[in-house]
């Protein structure tokens, strides 16, 4: 018998972790899918309509997975009945709960308490088909959301499982990249809106690109009519775009991520702005040097927990010291670099203002002014959110940052003084 070797498809499809269970006597399992990197759960049990929520409570609060075989928008309804009972605070820890305790170590429970509700939430798992659809009654059409999440479908690949909160996460993803977010530095509509992609952080906090769309914008390089621009870590192109829009003639636009590297050209091209923006892909610098360079890096120097958390977390500051470092190197004479960074990470204990002021001056950083904007999320104004003490004063901030002037040479020091 002749040998076949396998697709490529088909040896990465292998090399997926799998998820395993028994149903009709048979024994059944399939690619598991987690965008968070958890692995599989060891224990898959049916679940259907019988099944209660307290039920569905203990055994997800176990690590057993329940695979759904019921109706889908009961499904929704139990998911809901598992997060109520999870942020139900039992008795016994009432009197507990109001003993304050130091913002830090605040934090890092409300990160524990995240992951954990995360992982009991995620045990509730619903099958998909190589083409993304499920066999549940009810079940919306959900193959063109996973499609622009996870790419086509291959049949070689077979069906997969995924937790629904994941599975819901995809379609809100889709909804918000097809309606798009508006954005007022942007313009009039209908040329006003992003259109963010799955696992590419929204522009839905207008701090900081209010911010971008209103500092002072430096002056082009002598006998040049024009102002050429670099947006590292560009994300969704946003601030690529308000700079356009604010008549920067060019702005390279730059992204390491695969999926914001596609979300930014996608935005460009919405807007037709690709004669302005280009989008290179690069772990921070283009080649070349610009008259100004701006950048919005992760807030928090912490690690992230999934590849979703990148765009808020930078784990050993990595970003910002990367920027900081290389302005230098690619800045035009006379040229400004724009960091955009909030003050949370210092709420929080885990940065300190006169490190981040040493950086600078570490790296040949002088501070030409700092624009301050408060925080507008509707979490700055909910008593009831554990980080509640730093969120309220969480204030956003574009440094402007130039080159520090060389001084003066001891003989041009002795003429000045002379003069």
């Amino acid at each position: 018998m002749p040998h076949h070797p396998a697709s490529p498809a088909t040896d990465a499809a292998a090399l997926l972790p799998r998820v395993q269970w028994l149903e009709a006597d048979q024994d059944r399992s399939a690619q598991w899918r987690s965008e968070r990197g958890g692995p599989a759960p060891q224990r898959v049990v049916l679940a259907d309509d019988t099944l209660t929520a307290d039920s569905a409570y203990r055994l997800a609060c176990a690590g057993t997975g329940l695979l759904w075989r019921g109706d889908f928008q009961n499904a929704r309804l139990l998911l809901q009945a598992i997060a109520r009972r999870i942020d139900q605070v039992p008795k016994r820890k009432r009197v507990k709960a109001v003993q304050p305790i130091p913002i830090t170590e605040a934090f890092n429970l409300h990160r524990q308490t995240q992951a954990q509700r995360a992982r009991t939430l995620g045990m509730l798992l619903v099958e998909l088909d190589a083409s993304y659809h499920m066999a549940l009654r009810r079940a919306p059409d959900v193959s063109a959301a996973c499609t622009e999440a996870w790419g086509e479908g291959q049949a070689e690949a077979g069906s997969s499982v995924v937790s629904l909160r994941e599975l819901l996460g995809v379609t809100s993803a889709h909804e918000w990249r097809r309606v798009g977010v508006e954005i007022a530095a942007l313009g009039e509509a209908p040329g006003n809106r992003i259109h963010p992609h799955y696992g590419v952080f929204s522009p839905v906090r207008g701090e900081y690109i209010g911010l971008v769309a209103t500092a002072h914008l430096p002056k082009p390089p002598k006998g040049q009519s024009s102002l050429t621009a670099f947006d590292i870590g560009t994300g969704t192109g946003v601030l690529a775009a308000v700079l356009v829009r604010r008549g920067v003639s060019h702005v390279i636009a730059t992204e390491y991520e695969p999926r914001a590297l596609i979300c930014a050209q996608d935005n460009v091209a919405r807007l037709g702005l690709q004669d302005h923006i280009t989008v290179l892909q690069a772990d921070l610098f283009p080649p070349g040097r610009a008259s100004l360079i701006v950048c919005n890096p992760p807030w928090l120097p912490a690690r992230p927990s999934s590849p979703l958390e990148r765009a808020v977390y930078d784990e050993g500051s990595r970003m910002l010291n990367g920027l900081l470092t290389g302005l230098a190197d690619h800045l035009a004479p006379g040229g400004e670099g724009w960091l955009i960074l909030s003050n949370l990470a210092e709420l929080l204990g885990m940065r300190k203002r006169d490190d981040l002021l040493a950086a600078f001056a570490r790296h040949g950083l002088r501070v030409v002014s700092r624009i301050d904007a408060r925080a507008q999320h509707p979490k700055a104004a909910d008593v009831t959110d554990a980080l509640h003490q730093a969120r309220a004063r969480e204030v956003t901030s574009l440094w402007r940052l130039a080159l520090q002037k060389p001084a003066p040479a001891a003989g041009q020091a002795h003429e000045a003084a002379a003069d």
